[in-house]
Order: C-alpha cells, then structure tokens, then sequence
C-alpha cells in the first residue's frame, strides 16, 4: 500500500464486505457474556482485516477484537482493529453496525477509518482531515449541530456506575436534546458527519478497538471531544465528543451533576 491512511482504508472495506454478505443469513454465535456474543461474521471480518494489513505491514502490532494481540509488545506501529461494533444490532438484522480499523504510531492516532457495510460509506482520517469515501469519491466532514441527536452509550462499561441511564432520565437533558441510542461506535463518526449534535459515553477509552477510530475522525473533523470532567480526551472518565463548543458546554452542565464526586 503507498500509503498507512489507503490500507486503513483497504482493510476497513475488506471487513465490510465480509459483514455485508453475512448480513441477513443464519451465523453461529459465540457466548462471551450472557448478554454478548460474537458471530460468524465477526471473525471472518478480523480475518480479512488481518490478511489485509499483515500483508502490507509484516512487522506491524494488532490488536484485535476477537483474535486479541500479535506482534512486538512494545512495536511502535499498532493496529487497532473492532471487525463488527454492533454485532448485536446485526444478529438481530438491525443495518446499525461499522468496522473499525485505526493506526497508532508512538501512541497516536496517525490513521484510521470506519466503513458502514451497509450504506457503503467509509469515514476515514489521516489525522490532520476527515472525509466520507462514497462511490469512489472522497467529501470532507462537516461537523454540525442542528439536529440536536446526543447518542448516549448504554452499554454498562463503568462498574460502579452508570452515567447512560441516569442521563436519559433526566428531564433536563431530555428538554434540551433528542436522545438516542444507535449502539455502535458508528454513532462517532455521525458526529463528524453532522448527522449527531454530540456521542457520551462512560468507561476507560484509552487504546479501544471500539472508539479509537471514530475518536479520531471527530478530532480531525473539529468536534470537541474531552472527558466527560471537560478535561484532555484520555484524562479521565468517558468522553464528551461534540460538534461545537456550544453543545460541548450544554453537555457538561447537564452531565457533571451525574458524576461521582
């Protein structure tokens, strides 16, 4: 590949196109916890994914969903790979899900990209620019906040807590935004996209297969993206990611009061 951000690419396509031909038939699932599971399709995305960059890349670390880590511990070139966010959504035939796919160098985030199998978009970012890859044409992002749409993760990843459901519940964030919940990392790259006003979630999201990539996009893109304390992504709890600062700022007042002390 000439380049990391065209392999991000590649490999994130060549994941989607293995979801999108299992979509709508019979997979077996595999029981990770009583409520999760991964599918057939799930890891015959990783591996077209792997093939995709362990050809290109050799020497490359990836860490992967569900064939966990290979290569050097301590590469500086690591592979940040989620091959279905929102295998739920797709065993149940509800066209809600991505493939994930992000380039650390030194700990940063230098490329990534996100493909919907389904409207056949892919989202990606060099790290400096964000732009949407549709029928072979690149369009660049525009963040926007006029549909007033917060997606709110509710899956339980902070134990002890659970910003998600206490959120939803609160008539105030209620009156000042639509709420909803996509339940897929997907809803990160809508962000960007200006499809949502902002995504919040809980939990430790340093190094995730889940949100890296979309992360980035929206940092690249000129959302807002902090901790859920308002302080540097990764610093603390969760994330804010916003695409003004407006909706940031409205965000942390109606979230701060839901927060541990």
């Amino acid at each position: 590949m000439s380049s990391d951000l065209e392999l991000a690419i590649a490999a994130a396509a060549a994941g989607a196109a293995v979801v999108r031909g299992k979509y709508g038939t019979v997979v077996a699932r595999y029981d990770k916890t009583a409520t999760d599971f991964a599918t057939d399709a799930d890891l015959a995305a990783e591996r077209a994914i792997l093939e995709v960059i362990q050809s290109a890349r050799p020497g490359d670390a990836i860490l992967g969903e569900e064939y966990g880590a290979s290569g050097e511990a301590d590469a500086s070139r690591r592979w940040l790979v989620d091959p279905l966010c929102g295998t739920l959504n797709f065993a149940a035939g509800t066209p809600l899900f991505s493939v994930n796919v992000a380039l650390q160098i030194d700990g940063r985030t230098s490329a990534a990209a996100i493909a919907d199998p389904v409207s056949g978009e892919i989202f990606w970012t060099d790290g400096a620019t964000a732009s949407v890859r549709r029928d072979g044409f690149d369009l660049p992002l525009a963040p926007s906040a006029d549909s007033l749409l917060v997606d709110v993760n509710l899956d339980p990843i902070t134990e002890g807590g659970f910003l998600g459901s206490r959120l939803l519940a609160d008539p105030a964030f209620r009156a000042a935004f639509g709420q909803r919940v996509l339940s897929t990392t997907l809803a990160v790259a809508w962000v960007a996209a200006g499809r949502r006003t902002a995504y919040v979630t809980d939990g430790n999201l340093r190094d995730s297969v889940h949100f890296t990539a979309g992360l980035a996009l929206c940092r690249a893109a000129g959302c807002v993206v902090t901790d859920l304390r308002g302080g540097p992504l990764y610093s603390g709890p969760g994330v804010i990611a916003a695409a003004d600062e407006k909706s940031h700022a409205r965000l942390l007042e109606l979230i701060t009061p839901h927060l541990p002390n």
